[in-house]
Protein backbone atom coordinates (compact mmCIF):
# COMPACT_ATOMS: atom_id res chain seq x y z
CA UNK A 1 0.00 0.00 0.00
CA UNK A 2 1.64 3.19 -1.19
CA UNK A 3 -0.97 5.56 0.26
CA UNK A 4 -0.10 6.99 3.64
CA UNK A 5 -2.08 5.11 6.33
CA UNK A 6 -4.24 8.11 7.34
CA UNK A 7 -5.51 8.41 3.74
CA UNK A 8 -5.89 4.74 2.89
CA UNK A 9 -9.55 4.25 3.90
CA UNK A 10 -11.14 7.49 2.78
CA UNK A 11 -14.54 7.37 1.00
CA UNK A 12 -14.40 7.95 -2.75
CA UNK A 13 -17.45 10.19 -3.02
CA UNK A 14 -19.39 12.69 -0.95
CA UNK A 15 -22.40 10.88 0.61
CA UNK A 16 -24.84 13.56 -0.59
CA UNK A 17 -23.70 13.30 -4.19
CA UNK A 18 -23.80 9.50 -3.90
CA UNK A 19 -27.46 9.60 -2.84
CA UNK A 20 -28.25 12.02 -5.63
CA UNK A 21 -26.61 9.79 -8.23
CA UNK A 22 -28.64 6.80 -7.03
CA UNK A 23 -31.83 8.87 -7.25
CA UNK A 24 -30.99 9.96 -10.81
CA UNK A 25 -30.24 6.38 -11.87
CA UNK A 26 -33.49 5.03 -10.43
CA UNK A 27 -35.51 7.82 -12.04
CA UNK A 28 -33.86 7.04 -15.40
CA UNK A 29 -34.93 3.41 -14.93
CA UNK A 30 -38.56 4.48 -14.72
CA UNK A 31 -39.25 4.86 -10.99
CA UNK A 32 -41.20 7.85 -9.63
CA UNK A 33 -38.44 9.39 -7.54
CA UNK A 34 -38.51 12.38 -5.20
CA UNK A 35 -34.95 13.64 -4.76
CA UNK A 36 -34.50 16.08 -1.87
CA UNK A 37 -30.73 15.71 -1.56
CA UNK A 38 -28.85 18.09 -3.82
CA UNK A 39 -28.40 21.80 -3.07
CA UNK A 40 -29.40 23.36 -6.38
CA UNK A 41 -32.55 25.33 -7.12
CA UNK A 42 -34.86 23.59 -9.58
CA UNK A 43 -38.04 25.04 -11.04
CA UNK A 44 -41.36 23.27 -10.57
CA UNK A 45 -40.82 21.27 -13.75
CA UNK A 46 -37.61 19.86 -12.29
CA UNK A 47 -35.22 21.85 -14.48
CA UNK A 48 -32.22 23.75 -13.15
CA UNK A 49 -33.25 27.36 -12.49
CA UNK A 50 -30.64 29.70 -14.00
CA UNK A 51 -30.76 33.49 -14.03
CA UNK A 52 -30.97 34.49 -17.73
CA UNK A 53 -28.81 37.56 -17.13
CA UNK A 54 -26.15 35.42 -15.44
CA UNK A 55 -26.19 32.93 -18.32
CA UNK A 56 -25.78 35.77 -20.81
CA UNK A 57 -22.90 37.26 -18.84
CA UNK A 58 -21.04 33.93 -18.99
CA UNK A 59 -21.69 33.51 -22.71
CA UNK A 60 -20.55 37.08 -23.42
CA UNK A 61 -17.11 36.63 -21.86
CA UNK A 62 -14.46 37.39 -24.49
CA UNK A 63 -12.07 34.65 -25.57
CA UNK A 64 -9.07 36.40 -24.04
CA UNK A 65 -10.86 36.57 -20.69
CA UNK A 66 -11.76 32.91 -20.39
CA UNK A 67 -8.55 31.59 -21.97
CA UNK A 68 -5.99 33.65 -20.01
CA UNK A 69 -4.67 32.97 -16.53
CA UNK A 70 -6.17 35.06 -13.76
CA UNK A 71 -3.96 36.78 -11.18
CA UNK A 72 -3.17 34.44 -8.30
CA UNK A 73 -5.37 36.31 -5.82
CA UNK A 74 -8.12 36.91 -8.39
CA UNK A 75 -9.12 39.69 -10.78
CA UNK A 76 -8.86 42.98 -8.85
CA UNK A 77 -12.14 44.25 -10.33
CA UNK A 78 -13.90 41.09 -9.18
CA UNK A 79 -12.50 41.35 -5.67
CA UNK A 80 -13.58 44.99 -5.35
CA UNK A 81 -17.04 44.04 -6.61
CA UNK A 82 -17.48 41.22 -4.08
CA UNK A 83 -16.46 43.45 -1.18
CA UNK A 84 -18.88 46.14 -2.36
CA UNK A 85 -21.67 43.59 -2.87
CA UNK A 86 -21.44 42.27 0.67
CA UNK A 87 -20.18 45.20 2.73
CA UNK A 88 -21.21 48.48 1.06
CA UNK A 89 -23.84 49.09 3.74
CA UNK A 90 -21.14 49.01 6.45
CA UNK A 91 -18.24 51.29 5.40
CA UNK A 92 -16.16 50.36 8.47
CA UNK A 93 -16.12 46.74 7.35
CA UNK A 94 -15.63 47.59 3.68
CA UNK A 95 -12.62 49.86 4.26
CA UNK A 96 -11.04 47.20 6.49
CA UNK A 97 -11.44 44.42 3.91
CA UNK A 98 -9.08 42.43 1.73
CA UNK A 99 -10.18 39.54 -0.47
CA UNK A 100 -8.93 36.68 -2.58
CA UNK A 101 -10.80 34.63 -5.17
CA UNK A 102 -11.63 31.03 -4.30
CA UNK A 103 -13.32 28.13 -6.11
CA UNK A 104 -16.73 28.69 -4.56
CA UNK A 105 -17.48 29.06 -0.89
CA UNK A 106 -15.71 25.76 -0.16
CA UNK A 107 -12.39 27.28 -1.15
CA UNK A 108 -13.01 30.22 1.17
CA UNK A 109 -13.70 27.88 4.09
CA UNK A 110 -10.54 25.92 3.25
CA UNK A 111 -8.38 29.06 3.31
CA UNK A 112 -9.87 30.15 6.63
CA UNK A 113 -9.11 26.79 8.25
CA UNK A 114 -5.47 26.58 7.15
CA UNK A 115 -4.60 30.24 7.82
CA UNK A 116 -6.29 30.78 11.18
CA UNK A 117 -5.73 27.39 12.86
CA UNK A 118 -2.55 25.42 13.43
CA UNK A 119 -2.41 21.74 12.36
CA UNK A 120 -4.14 19.57 14.93
CA UNK A 121 -6.36 22.38 16.20
CA UNK A 122 -10.15 22.40 15.89
CA UNK A 123 -12.60 24.85 14.37
CA UNK A 124 -15.81 25.55 16.27
CA UNK A 125 -19.25 25.44 14.67
CA UNK A 126 -22.86 24.57 15.43
CA UNK A 127 -23.89 21.03 16.37
CA UNK A 128 -25.86 20.77 13.12
CA UNK A 129 -23.51 21.73 10.31
CA UNK A 130 -22.70 21.29 6.62
CA UNK A 131 -20.82 17.99 6.59
CA UNK A 132 -18.01 19.12 4.21
CA UNK A 133 -16.72 21.36 7.03
CA UNK A 134 -15.48 18.15 8.62
CA UNK A 135 -13.94 16.97 5.33
CA UNK A 136 -12.19 20.31 4.77
CA UNK A 137 -10.82 20.23 8.30
CA UNK A 138 -9.65 16.61 8.07
CA UNK A 139 -8.01 17.14 4.68
CA UNK A 140 -5.88 19.91 6.17
CA UNK A 141 -5.03 18.02 9.39
CA UNK A 142 -7.40 20.07 11.53
CA UNK A 143 -10.45 18.94 13.48
CA UNK A 144 -14.00 20.09 14.16
CA UNK A 145 -15.71 20.71 17.49
CA UNK A 146 -19.29 21.86 18.00
CA UNK A 147 -21.59 23.59 20.46
CA UNK A 148 -25.27 22.82 20.93
CA UNK A 149 -26.95 24.96 18.28
CA UNK A 150 -30.41 25.45 19.77
CA UNK A 151 -31.53 26.44 23.24
CA UNK A 152 -34.86 25.05 24.53
CA UNK A 153 -36.46 28.29 23.30
CA UNK A 154 -35.46 27.45 19.73
CA UNK A 155 -32.98 30.31 19.43
CA UNK A 156 -29.20 30.02 19.19
CA UNK A 157 -27.78 28.67 22.45
CA UNK A 158 -25.45 31.56 23.24
CA UNK A 159 -24.50 30.12 26.62
CA UNK A 160 -23.40 26.83 25.00
CA UNK A 161 -21.46 28.80 22.40
CA UNK A 162 -19.70 30.86 25.06
CA UNK A 163 -18.73 27.79 27.07
CA UNK A 164 -17.35 26.01 23.99
CA UNK A 165 -15.42 29.10 22.90
CA UNK A 166 -13.91 29.41 26.38
CA UNK A 167 -12.86 25.73 26.34
CA UNK A 168 -11.21 26.08 22.97
CA UNK A 169 -9.26 29.19 23.90
CA UNK A 170 -8.05 27.51 27.08
CA UNK A 171 -7.06 24.30 25.30
CA UNK A 172 -5.56 25.55 22.02
CA UNK A 173 -4.92 29.27 22.53
CA UNK A 174 -6.96 30.44 19.55
CA UNK A 175 -10.36 29.88 17.96
CA UNK A 176 -11.91 29.87 14.50
CA UNK A 177 -15.72 30.03 14.68
CA UNK A 178 -17.74 29.18 11.55
CA UNK A 179 -21.35 30.33 11.45
CA UNK A 180 -23.44 29.54 8.38
CA UNK A 181 -26.01 32.34 8.18
CA UNK A 182 -28.54 33.38 7.02
CA UNK A 183 -30.59 30.36 5.82
CA UNK A 184 -28.26 27.93 7.60
CA UNK A 185 -27.28 24.75 5.79
CA UNK A 186 -28.63 22.25 6.86
CA UNK A 187 -31.36 23.53 9.21
CA UNK A 188 -32.70 26.55 7.29
CA UNK A 189 -32.54 28.65 10.47
CA UNK A 190 -31.67 32.35 10.13
CA UNK A 191 -30.19 34.00 13.19
CA UNK A 192 -32.25 36.79 14.76
CA UNK A 193 -30.96 40.18 15.90
CA UNK A 194 -30.87 38.83 19.45
CA UNK A 195 -28.89 35.78 18.30
CA UNK A 196 -26.31 37.92 16.57
CA UNK A 197 -26.15 40.39 19.43
CA UNK A 198 -25.49 37.60 21.90
CA UNK A 199 -22.88 35.86 19.76
CA UNK A 200 -21.05 39.11 18.99
CA UNK A 201 -21.00 40.03 22.67
CA UNK A 202 -19.41 36.67 23.58
CA UNK A 203 -16.86 36.90 20.76
CA UNK A 204 -15.84 40.37 21.92
CA UNK A 205 -15.50 39.31 25.55
CA UNK A 206 -13.54 36.13 24.82
CA UNK A 207 -11.12 37.84 22.42
CA UNK A 208 -9.08 38.94 25.43
CA UNK A 209 -8.15 35.27 26.00
CA UNK A 210 -6.44 34.80 22.64
CA UNK A 211 -6.79 35.26 18.87
CA UNK A 212 -10.41 34.77 17.79
CA UNK A 213 -11.55 34.59 14.17
CA UNK A 214 -15.16 34.53 13.00
CA UNK A 215 -15.99 33.15 9.54
CA UNK A 216 -19.53 33.88 8.35
CA UNK A 217 -20.35 31.41 5.59
CA UNK A 218 -23.01 33.43 3.78
CA UNK A 219 -23.48 31.26 0.70
CA UNK A 220 -27.29 31.50 1.05
CA UNK A 221 -27.34 35.21 1.92
CA UNK A 222 -30.00 36.27 -0.57
CA UNK A 223 -32.44 33.45 0.18
CA UNK A 224 -33.25 34.24 3.80
CA UNK A 225 -36.62 35.72 4.69
CA UNK A 226 -35.28 39.10 5.80
CA UNK A 227 -35.96 42.13 3.64
CA UNK A 228 -32.37 43.19 4.40
CA UNK A 229 -30.21 40.06 4.39
CA UNK A 230 -27.13 42.14 5.29
CA UNK A 231 -28.67 43.64 8.43
CA UNK A 232 -26.65 41.29 10.66
CA UNK A 233 -23.44 43.04 9.58
CA UNK A 234 -24.03 45.91 12.00
CA UNK A 235 -23.45 43.52 14.88
CA UNK A 236 -19.98 42.69 13.54
CA UNK A 237 -18.67 46.26 13.22
CA UNK A 238 -17.85 46.54 16.96
CA UNK A 239 -15.70 43.40 16.64
CA UNK A 240 -13.19 45.12 14.35
CA UNK A 241 -9.80 45.30 16.00
CA UNK A 242 -10.73 42.57 18.49
CA UNK A 243 -11.81 39.67 16.28
CA UNK A 244 -10.70 38.82 12.75
CA UNK A 245 -13.94 38.92 10.75
CA UNK A 246 -14.09 36.73 7.62
CA UNK A 247 -16.79 36.06 5.06
CA UNK A 248 -17.12 33.14 2.64
CA UNK A 249 -18.78 34.76 -0.40
CA UNK A 250 -20.14 32.52 -3.17
CA UNK A 251 -21.70 33.08 -6.59
CA UNK A 252 -23.06 29.53 -6.78
CA UNK A 253 -26.45 30.15 -5.22
CA UNK A 254 -26.83 33.93 -5.55
CA UNK A 255 -26.25 33.83 -9.29
CA UNK A 256 -27.16 30.16 -10.01
CA UNK A 257 -23.65 29.61 -11.39
CA UNK A 258 -22.75 26.48 -9.44
CA UNK A 259 -20.40 25.02 -12.04
CA UNK A 260 -18.38 28.21 -12.54
CA UNK A 261 -16.87 27.70 -9.06
CA UNK A 262 -16.50 31.39 -8.28
CA UNK A 263 -16.20 32.62 -4.71
CA UNK A 264 -14.11 34.78 -2.43
CA UNK A 265 -12.74 34.91 1.08
CA UNK A 266 -13.11 38.42 2.50
CA UNK A 267 -11.13 39.33 5.62
CA UNK A 268 -11.72 42.48 7.68
CA UNK A 269 -9.21 44.06 10.03
CA UNK A 270 -8.63 47.80 10.64
CA UNK A 271 -4.88 47.39 11.15
CA UNK A 272 -3.18 48.13 7.82
CA UNK A 273 -0.07 46.06 8.59
CA UNK A 274 -2.13 43.04 9.62
CA UNK A 275 -4.33 43.50 6.57
CA UNK A 276 -1.33 43.21 4.28
CA UNK A 277 -0.08 40.13 6.14
CA UNK A 278 -3.49 38.51 5.69
CA UNK A 279 -3.55 39.43 2.01
CA UNK A 280 -0.12 37.87 1.50
CA UNK A 281 -0.98 34.70 3.44
CA UNK A 282 -4.21 34.15 1.53
CA UNK A 283 -2.54 34.78 -1.84
CA UNK A 284 0.21 32.31 -0.88
CA UNK A 285 -2.46 29.72 -0.09
CA UNK A 286 -4.04 30.28 -3.49
CA UNK A 287 -0.74 29.55 -5.19
CA UNK A 288 -0.17 26.52 -3.00
CA UNK A 289 -3.52 24.89 -3.78
CA UNK A 290 -5.41 25.79 -6.98
CA UNK A 291 -2.98 28.48 -8.22
CA UNK A 292 -5.61 30.58 -10.03
CA UNK A 293 -9.39 30.61 -10.17
CA UNK A 294 -11.77 30.71 -13.14
CA UNK A 295 -10.96 33.97 -14.93
CA UNK A 296 -13.99 33.79 -17.22
CA UNK A 297 -16.29 33.24 -14.27
CA UNK A 298 -14.80 36.20 -12.41
CA UNK A 299 -15.20 38.37 -15.51
CA UNK A 300 -18.87 37.43 -15.82
CA UNK A 301 -19.49 38.00 -12.12
CA UNK A 302 -17.82 41.39 -12.22
CA UNK A 303 -20.31 42.45 -14.87
CA UNK A 304 -23.24 41.08 -12.88
CA UNK A 305 -22.09 42.86 -9.73
CA UNK A 306 -20.74 46.15 -11.06
CA UNK A 307 -22.68 46.89 -14.26
CA UNK A 308 -25.88 48.69 -13.14
CA UNK A 309 -28.19 47.25 -15.80
CA UNK A 310 -26.93 43.67 -15.32
CA UNK A 311 -27.16 44.04 -11.55
CA UNK A 312 -30.77 45.26 -11.75
CA UNK A 313 -31.79 42.50 -14.17
CA UNK A 314 -30.19 39.70 -12.18
CA UNK A 315 -31.73 41.05 -8.95
CA UNK A 316 -35.21 41.03 -10.51
CA UNK A 317 -34.74 37.50 -11.83
CA UNK A 318 -33.44 36.34 -8.46
CA UNK A 319 -36.48 37.83 -6.75
CA UNK A 320 -38.67 35.53 -8.86
CA UNK A 321 -36.65 32.52 -7.74
CA UNK A 322 -36.88 33.66 -4.14
CA UNK A 323 -40.67 33.86 -4.48
CA UNK A 324 -40.67 30.32 -5.92
CA UNK A 325 -38.68 29.11 -2.93
CA UNK A 326 -40.85 31.06 -0.47
CA UNK A 327 -43.94 29.28 -1.80
CA UNK A 328 -42.29 25.92 -1.11
CA UNK A 329 -41.29 27.05 2.38
CA UNK A 330 -44.88 28.05 3.15
CA UNK A 331 -46.23 24.77 1.79
CA UNK A 332 -43.71 22.78 3.79
CA UNK A 333 -44.52 24.64 7.02
CA UNK A 334 -48.22 24.03 6.52
CA UNK A 335 -47.85 20.31 5.73
CA UNK A 336 -45.15 19.65 8.33
CA UNK A 337 -47.10 21.26 11.15
CA UNK A 338 -50.19 19.27 10.17
CA UNK A 339 -48.19 16.03 10.49
CA UNK A 340 -46.45 17.06 13.71
CA UNK A 341 -42.88 17.17 12.39
CA UNK A 342 -40.28 18.78 14.66
CA UNK A 343 -37.86 21.22 13.04
CA UNK A 344 -36.28 24.67 13.66
CA UNK A 345 -37.89 27.96 12.71
CA UNK A 346 -37.83 27.94 8.91
CA UNK A 347 -38.60 31.07 6.93
CA UNK A 348 -36.42 30.73 3.84
CA UNK A 349 -33.43 29.00 2.31
CA UNK A 350 -32.52 25.92 0.31
CA UNK A 351 -32.73 23.44 3.19
CA UNK A 352 -34.64 22.50 6.30
CA UNK A 353 -33.79 19.84 8.87
CA UNK A 354 -36.42 17.61 10.51
CA UNK A 355 -35.41 16.05 13.83
CA UNK A 356 -36.12 12.31 13.92
CA UNK A 357 -34.95 9.27 15.90
CA UNK A 358 -32.97 6.62 13.99
CA UNK A 359 -32.27 8.99 11.12
CA UNK A 360 -30.26 6.50 9.07
CA UNK A 361 -32.99 3.85 9.31
CA UNK A 362 -35.74 6.35 8.50
CA UNK A 363 -33.84 7.67 5.47
CA UNK A 364 -33.19 4.12 4.25
CA UNK A 365 -36.90 3.24 4.51
CA UNK A 366 -37.82 6.40 2.61
CA UNK A 367 -35.21 5.62 -0.05
CA UNK A 368 -36.73 2.21 -0.62
CA UNK A 369 -40.02 4.01 -1.26
CA UNK A 370 -38.34 6.34 -3.76
CA UNK A 371 -37.97 9.41 -1.52
CA UNK A 372 -34.36 10.55 -1.06
CA UNK A 373 -33.23 12.74 1.87
CA UNK A 374 -29.88 13.13 3.64
CA UNK A 375 -29.66 11.50 7.10
CA UNK A 376 -27.60 13.16 9.81
CA UNK A 377 -26.51 11.53 13.05
CA UNK A 378 -24.52 13.38 15.68
CA UNK A 379 -21.95 11.84 18.00
CA UNK A 380 -24.47 12.10 20.85
CA UNK A 381 -26.92 9.96 18.85
CA UNK A 382 -29.37 12.71 17.95
CA UNK A 383 -30.63 12.37 14.39
CA UNK A 384 -32.21 14.47 11.67
CA UNK A 385 -33.06 14.49 7.99
CA UNK A 386 -31.85 17.28 5.71
CA UNK A 387 -34.40 18.18 3.05
CA UNK A 388 -33.32 20.16 -0.01
CA UNK A 389 -36.61 21.94 -0.71
CA UNK A 390 -34.73 23.93 -3.34
CA UNK A 391 -34.92 20.81 -5.53
CA UNK A 392 -38.48 19.71 -4.69
CA UNK A 393 -41.41 20.98 -6.82
CA UNK A 394 -44.18 22.43 -4.69
CA UNK A 395 -46.58 19.70 -5.77
CA UNK A 396 -44.25 17.05 -4.30
CA UNK A 397 -43.81 18.58 -0.86
CA UNK A 398 -46.81 16.83 0.70
CA UNK A 399 -45.44 13.48 -0.50
CA UNK A 400 -42.10 14.34 1.10
CA UNK A 401 -43.66 15.33 4.43
CA UNK A 402 -45.95 12.29 4.46
CA UNK A 403 -43.02 9.97 3.75
CA UNK A 404 -41.19 11.32 6.79
CA UNK A 405 -44.20 11.26 9.09
CA UNK A 406 -45.20 7.75 8.01
CA UNK A 407 -41.66 6.45 8.48
CA UNK A 408 -41.37 7.67 12.09
CA UNK A 409 -44.92 6.89 13.23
Amino acid sequence: MQLIPSHSARPSDDPIFGLHQEAVARAAAGETILDATIGVLLDDSGKLAVLPTAAKAVHDVATIDFASYAPIAGNPEFLRATVADLLASQPDLATSAVAVATPGGSGAVRHAIVNFLEPGQALLTTSWYWSPYSTLADESDRRIETFEMFAPSGSIDVAAFDAALDRQLRSQGRALVILNDPAHNPTGYSMSDDDWRGVADRLSARAAQGPVTLLVDCAYLVYGASEDPRAFLRHLVPLLGKVMVLFAWSASKSFTLYGQRVGALIACTPDAKERESVRSALSYSCRGTWSNCNRGGMTALTRLLAHPESARSSAAERAELKRLLATRVATFNRCAKARGLVYPRYEGGFFVTVFVPRATEVAAAMRRAGVFVVPQTREDGKGALRLALCAVPEGQIKRLVDAIADSIS
